[in-house]
């Protein structure tokens, strides 16, 4: 095992040792060196051949620093990278800033690190590069490691900093390698989340597994994210705390959703920010977060984007937003999100769910559940650490809804799994759900509003061609007519396509309303379930007659009035052991009661139904197809 030292790749020496004049002009004769200082001024570029330690540096409006072709240069000041800004508002190279910086001054030259994603690319630089031999030190910055223990496999109680811009902490490619107890603290934005420029710790490649123990990661800055795993790599983060804050957006960015370019949330999900904690991208990554916190103070906290076979998992640990708006959990395409034993403190939801694959599971983290992960995840846990591992629920605490549906997915609840929202606890923006509770093990809905699931169509404009580019300036306007009954869509029958939901061995209570327009059906199924509440079609309001990114807090917040279905069927069945307690007029399309099923009305009233307008007795074991009202009277 290597150690390796700071002083290892430092040259010591004068000013110019290893360094080159590049005369841009003929005032750049007048770039003057002394000693440990360098003066480089206006008009100038001076180019730095070796890394270089001065005590001043002065750099004047117009000069330039700069490191030969295939190479990057950082400028370190008492073991804090700084001075290192984009050259321009969705550009990828950055400069140093003109100034002054006095102290222990380093210019390291490094090998580049460049990293293409989609139609960019991005030279990176980082304190710490690590490959499959170990520290690379030519790619390495290791001015901006200080302090702890650094070897080719662990890197123990080490500190990086950066006030600079897009600088990362530690970029370990095709690696096996462990943090002990790191200390990254990052102020200044970042550039692309998707690629990890600006991260604090960013692992990518198949070959990689990055175990991060103990560590306390804090960023600030746009898109200066926490932790990235990328194209296959396998990051687990215990013991740790992960905090980013939001920074300054440049002047003349304009929000988009291409992703080489987007340095924002859409607001079209309901929310804002320019930063979140995590993001796990590629093809068949992996990221756990285990025993650790891990907060974004808006946008999203564990992030999913793009690509195939992720796998989300957090264990045991607290997540989610300081700010008023933000997301859990994000589950995109294919990937399996899984919450076992954590708390959620979020601003709009625990889990955005975008589909068209996505499979997400919140339960307990029972010795058998953990034990399965450890295996699949390839998580390293000691018999001690497991052991450790005390078995929990998992809580939700939303400062607006539960789980937002705007692509199909799969969502299970299960074990002691308790959901406390301020409005839905489901909200399905016109998608094809496979939604189940098992309320067997304790599971609990708490909808502060009284909604348990809403349907309403697609609220999110998207985002609007401007000369060729995708932004997002779309404006989503209220539908002002009724809707015309599709003639084609049958609202009494089941579609592979409708939004499902079951409810196993629990107590309910409040309202399910289907406000699509469009041909989609809500499917409920209750099994050894009861139920106090409203199940019906209904027409479904914004508060506002236009949302756009000035209002986007209104997405997904609507009134309902219960009304009979046009082409948004409502399909209940009570199975063996249910009890649905009618609180108010419902329009279903569809009612099957198991012979042991009831359907009620609140004590001291009494519910009728009529079928396509006659009445009609609430017989156990019947079915009841058609223009069904349940009236509670």
């Amino acid at each position: 095992m290597t150690l390796i030292t700071r002083r290892s790749i430092l040259i010591a020496g004068t000013a110019t040792a290893g360094a080159v004049l590049i005369p841009t002009t003929a005032a750049t004769a007048g770039t003057r060196s002394s000693g440990r200082t360098l003066t480089v001024g206006s008009g100038e570029t001076y180019e730095v051949a070796a890394t270089t330690r001065l005590s001043v540096l002065t750099l004047a409006e117009g000069g330039a620093i700069a490191a030969p072709a295939g190479h990057s240069l950082t400028l370190t000041v008492d073991g804090v990278e700084t001075g290192q800004l984009l050259t321009a508002t969705g550009g990828t190279a950055t400069l140093i800033r003109p100034g002054t910086y006095r102290g222990d001054v380093v210019l390291t030259v490094a090998t580049a690190n460049d990293v293409t994603y989609e139609t960019l690319t991005f030279p990176f630089r980082q304190a710490l590069y690590v490959d499959g031999g170990g520290v690379d030190r030519d790619r390495s910055v290791l001015a901006a490691v200080t302090g702890g223990r650094l070897t080719d496999t662990l890197a123990r109680s080490i500190s990086i900093a950066s006030t600079g811009q897009c600088f990362d902490g530690v970029f370990v490619q095709d690696g096996t390698y462990t943090l002990q107890r790191p200390a990254i603290s990052l102020t200044g934005n970042g550039r692309c989340d998707f690629a990890g420029y600006g991260a604090a710790v960013v692992g990518d490649g198949s070959a990689t597994t990055l175990v991060v123990d103990g560590a306390r990661i804090s960023t600030k800055g746009v898109v200066r994210t926490g932790v990235i795993s990328n194209d296959g790599a396998n990051v687990v983060v215990k013991n740790s705390t992960v905090h980013t804050r939001n920074g300054v957006l440049p002047a003349d960015y304009q929000a988009t959703v291409e992703t080489p370019y987007m340095e924002s949330v859409p607001w079209m999900l309901g929310l804002d920010g320019n930063v979140r904690a995590t993001n796990l991208i590629g093809r068949n990554s992996k990221a756990t977060y285990l025993n650790s916190t891990v907060f974004s103070e808006t946008w999203g906290a564990l992030s999913v984007e793009g690509g195939s076979g992720l796998k989300l998992t957090a264990i045991n640990s607290h997540i989610g937003n300081t700010g008023e708006y933000g997301y859990g959990t994000y589950a995109i395409g294919d990937a399996t999100v899984r919450v076992l034993g954590s708390r959620f403190d979020v601003g709009s939801y625990a889990t955005i769910i975008a589909g068209p694959a996505a499979v997400v599971h919140y339960g307990d983290s029972t010795r058998e559940a953990v034990a399965a992960l450890d295996t699949e995840l390839e998580l390293g846990l000691t018999r001690a650490e497991s052991a450790a591992l005390p078995v929990r629920h998992t809580v939700v605490n939303s400062g607006h809804f539960g789980y937002m549906f705007f692509g199909a997915g799969t969502l299970t609840l299960d074990g002691g799994t308790v959901i406390n929202s301020e409005r839905a606890t489901f909200l399905n923006k016109g998608q094809q759900t496979a939604i189940t509770v098992d309320g067997s093990g304790g599971a609990r809905l708490n909808p502060r509003d009284g909604v348990l699931l809403q349907m309403i169509e697609l609220d999110d404009p998207g985002p609007v061609n401007v000369g060729g580019r995708m932004m997002n300036v779309g404006v989503y306007t209220e539908p002002t007519t009724d809707p015309v009954k599709n003639a084609s869509f049958d609202v009494t029958a089941v579609h592979s396509t409708d939004g499902a939901a079951t409810f196993t061995a629990i107590d309910l209570e409040g309202d399910f309303y289907n406000g699509m327009r469009s041909g989609k059906n809500m499917v409920l199924t209750f099994e050894g379930a009861t139920l106090k509440g409203v199940i019906s079609a209904t027409k479904a309001v914004h508060r506002v007659p236009s949302i756009d990114a000035s209002t986007f807090y209104e997405l997904g917040i609507v009134t309902n009035t219960a009304r009979p279905a046009v082409n948004n069927g409502v399909i209940v069945r009570l199975g063996s052991g249910s009890t649905w307690t009618v609180t108010g007029t419902s329009y279903l399309t569809s009612l099957t009661l198991a012979a042991d099923a009831a359907v009620r009305a609140p004590r001291g009233r009494t519910v009728t139904l009529a079928v396509d307008g006659t009445p009609a007795a609430l017989t156990p074991g019947a079915t009841y197809a058609g223009a069904l009202t349940l009236t509670v009277a």
